[in-house]
């Protein structure tokens, strides 16, 4: 590898191989390397279990290359790894909206939605995404998820027993009466 091949870990050749997953600096605060390096290092960072390390390469990468799906779709799953659901909606939401047959992004944005408490947005792109692909079952198991919490939430599964959080003793709160709003008609 001394004819200016790609060293294995990823380095230019004769550059030092980064200690501990952490990438070498460039001037300026810089990662070392090009796009491609701040990607691939980026990648594998998120594989290892760094997703914070890796939503700032990746957020290097899609800073040079906004255009770049992978390099999107790899930092929104940085950034959802790391808890930052709102942005890894937003680059979910761009690489679908740049390719709406990309069942993954999909995926992403319906997952984020839902952890961002937006159910509605989370069933509709989960939905596409089962279509895409029905035979995964992440997917479906995600989809049947947020289906059951709109359920929920819409008082699907009947009324909520006594004890069940949100439950209101009836003519209590205020209201006279055993009706809502203060009226019995059996008096």
């Amino acid at each position: 590898m001394q004819d200016g091949q790609e060293q294995p870990d990823g380095g230019a050749p004769g550059e030092r191989a980064p200690t501990g997953g952490v990438p070498a600096q460039g001037r300026r605060g810089e990662p070392a390397g090009d796009v491609y390096d701040w990607f691939r290092r980026g990648a594998q960072l998120l594989a290892q279990g760094h997703p914070a390390a890796a939503e700032q390469l990746l957020a290097r990468a899609a800073e040079a290359e906004p255009h770049s799906r992978s390099i999107r779709e790899a930092l929104a799953r940085a950034q959802f790894d790391a808890g930052s659901y709102a942005a890894a909606l937003e680059n979910f939401r761009a690489v679908a909206l740049a390719d709406p047959s990309d069942d993954y992004a999909q995926f992403g944005w319906g997952v984020a939605a839902a952890r961002l408490g937006d159910f509605e947005t989370s069933a509709e792109h989960l939905a596409l995404a089962v279509a895409m692909r029905p035979e995964t079952d992440h997917y479906r198991a995600a989809l049947r998820q947020t289906r059951a919490t709109l359920a929920a939430r819409a008082g699907a599964y009947g009324p909520l027993l006594p004890g069940a959080p949100g439950y209101r003793e009836p003519g209590v709160h205020g209201q006279v009466g055993g009706e809502p709003g203060g009226v019995d008609e059996d008096a």
